[in-house]
């Protein structure tokens, strides 16, 4: 990485950049995306900044200090970035340490210093919870579902009565919304649809040409490529069906959007966006009056937890989100009190029978 017959006016500077390139190729060699590495890179150079040393000179107490100077404040970060940032840290000081890299000696010939390990157990975060994230993320209820639908729908009528733009992106909106919602899609998912990925199922014609929907972008594993799932329309959301016939029917075609493989389109013919999607879901909440602390991804929180509730097995809820581990789809249910005293009721008739009086 340092050519052995140049003289660096400033050695320090030019051997810490070009640490962070070799490491910036060790990731790319994995595959790892750039949105991955590139806050990494970013990371290390904060570091670098707060402390006012380079990696050789770091020792725990510069780790320490820097995390704690993160958390402080009024917008301080939470356990869970403060875990990742210590974790990725800990990358960086780890391919320095690998000799195979030669950075150890390197560092010893020109500073007399060698790197050291910043963060061990005694000064990391631990993990200790399986959901460490804003406990304000929640499912929607059924009735929060509904005002979030009502409001999209609002919209649309609003911006017609104003005789304003705007009414056909409404629609698209509010259609995305139900989507999201109806499939348990998250936002990049979303974007990424084609109008081929909407599907009929053979096994429930009922649903007509939109029985199945196929992500070709689910989210990847670290250094993995996207991951593929068929998600099924379900008995309970097939209202979805006649609201993706009337997008493809009625709405797209006034796109004008000619070849555009895109199954969510925008006024300028390009692909719809996954902060436009983020977006058309915080105007709908808050023209809905909901919680402020709600964002996108409870819509996918709620299709769990609805899917739970509507009695699939949760091997079948897991497929449908994509999830590797049933923990993680657990994570995402909150079935309601009304649910649990239903499943409760029915225990109680099955072990008391008629000796059981229902509370009364």
């Amino acid at each position: 990485m340092l050519a052995g017959n140049v003289v660096h006016l400033d050695p320090e500077r030019a051997v810490f950049d070009a640490m962070l390139d070799g490491w910036a190729r060790q990731q790319a060699a994995r595959f790892l995306r750039a949105s991955t590495v590139e806050p990494r890179l970013r990371l290390v150079r904060r570091m670098a900044e707060f402390t006012g040393l380079y990696p050789w000179q770091w020792t725990p107490a510069e780790g320490e200090a820097f995390i704690s100077h993160l958390r402080g404040g009024p917008h301080g970060i939470k356990v869970s970035t403060g875990r990742g940032y210590e974790v990725e840290i800990g990358l960086f000081v780890e391919y320095l340490l690998d000799g195979r890299y030669g950075w150890l000696r390197e560092c010893a010939d020109r500073f007399g210093e060698v790197p050291q390990v910043v963060f061990h157990d005694g000064n990391s975060v631990a993990h200790v919870a399986e959901y460490e994230g804003d406990p304000r993320r929640r499912p929607l209820s059924y009735n929060e579902i509904q005002a979030l639908f009502d409001a999209a729908d609002a919209r649309v009528a609003r911006i017609r009565g104003q005789g304003r733009k705007g009414a056909l992106c409404a629609l698209r909106d509010s259609a995305v919304l139900k989507m999201v919602y109806a499939f348990g899609l998250r936002r990049t998912e979303t974007s990424k649809l084609d109008l081929v990925d909407v599907r009929r199922n053979h096994k429930a014609p009922m649903f007509r040409e939109a029985g199945s929907v196929m992500v070709r972008y689910g989210k990847a594993s670290r250094g993995g490529p996207p991951k593929r799932r068929t998600v099924l329309t379900v008995p309970e959301m097939s209202w979805v069906v006649d609201t993706l016939e009337h997008w493809l029917i009625e709405v797209r075609p006034q796109f004008a959007p000619g070849r555009h493989p895109a199954l969510w389109v925008t006024e300028r013919v390009g692909r719809l966006s996954p902060k436009s999607i983020n977006t058309a879901f915080t105007v709908a909440r808050d023209d809905a009056g909901l919680d402020p602390a709600l964002d996108l991804h409870c819509l996918r929180h709620s299709f769990v937890t609805h899917l739970i509730e509507f009695d699939y097995p949760e091997r079948f809820v897991q497929e449908q989100v994509g999830h590797s581990h049933a923990a993680t789809t657990a994570i995402y249910s909150g079935v309601s009190n009304e649910y649990r005293n239903k499943l409760l009721t029915s225990s109680l008739r099955a072990r008391l029978g008629r000796d059981w009086d229902g509370g009364s």
